[in-house]
């Protein structure tokens, strides 16, 4: 299992470019059309190239967030779980 870790929570406008081939991919697997304002947090998961990126009014609880990670075969760390939390 890998451990994600919180890169950062930002605004679509302002998302650093990096970012911007996987928020494009993840809105387009879930068929969601990204505004301006809308709220992105950006998981590395440690020991990989990869990020997992969340849609943060995709979700209720954190449970939410849990459950899509452990598909992922991913754990956020504990800092980082308590970061999201106050965003959901």
């Amino acid at each position: 299992m890998f451990v994600a870790s919180l890169a950062g929570v930002f605004k679509y406008k302002e998302l650093p470019e990096k970012y911007g081939p996987f928020v494009q991919y993840k809105a387009s697997i879930e068929n969601k059309s990204i505004k301006d304002d809308d709220d992105i947090a950006i998981l590395d998961i440690i020991g990989t190239e990869s990020v997992h990126v969340l849609f943060l009014d995709s979700y209720k609880n954190f449970e939410q967030v849990d459950e899509e990670l452990k598909v992922a075969d991913a754990k956020i760390n504990h800092r980082s779980k308590q970061i999201l939390e106050g965003y959901l």
